[in-house]
């Protein structure tokens, strides 16, 4: 094996190293009644990152964002946080896509949820209250309705089914947007100086 440092080799070391932000705690996807640190962060900056690229593609808004805990692939350590752990916590070519689902299928996504008993990623444009295998759930501050339709945010790889998340299949309405989920979050790295995450009422457990 060739261990040569050409200089093409250091500029890709260089690049993966440079320094996009900082964070004063280890951000984990370690669970708080259906919450995680790194959960409530992926969610939240990729639903930034994609809101002006969605209202410009459909004059429309994101209700919410939902992702998957397993698509959560590596903590970003105490410290600075660097070009490669976005690569890290991203290591695939993913894309962010907007479906529009019926309340049906809200309701099944909520359901699934519910039943799965891990903190998927959820943005922090809803709150849902979990009481047993009843909820509540109000999006963007309005009561959800059943009767509406949402656009929701997450990446190609579940809206076709991944990780068993079937209810993203044949939506009323798919956008997609031409945004890898690792670029988002190489974007948000880029946008602030420090990642500020944290446990909100996003989920209730009761």
């Amino acid at each position: 094996i060739d261990n040569t440092i050409t200089p093409y080799r250091q500029k890709l070391i260089d690049e993966m190293e440079k320094v996009l932000s900082y964070t004063s705690k280890d951000v984990t996807k370690e669970s708080f009644a259906m919450q995680s640190s790194l959960g409530n962060l992926m969610a939240d900056m990729c639903l930034e990152m994609s809101t002006a690229i969605f209202k410009e593609k459909t004059n429309a808004s994101i209700d919410f964002a939902m992702f998957n805990y397993g698509g959560l692939r590596a903590p970003i350590p105490a410290g600075k946080v660097t070009k490669e752990q976005a690569f890290k916590l991203m290591p695939f070519e993913n894309e962010l896509v907007v479906v529009n689902l019926t309340g049906k299928k809200v309701i099944e996504l909520v359901n699934f949820f519910i039943e799965n008993k891990k903190a998927h990623p959820l943005s922090k444009n809803i709150a849902l209250h979990i009481k047993k295998n009843e909820f509540r759930l109000t999006i963007k501050d309005k009561k959800f309705d059943k009767n509406a339709t949402y656009n929701i945010l997450t990446s190609d790889y579940l809206q076709g089914g991944g990780d068993k998340m079937n209810f993203f299949k044949n939506p009323e309405r798919l956008t997609k947007l031409d945004y890898k989920v690792r670029d988002a979050i190489i974007n948000y790295f880029e946008r602030v100086d420090t990642l500020k995450t944290t446990i909100d009422k996003r989920i209730i457990i009761e």
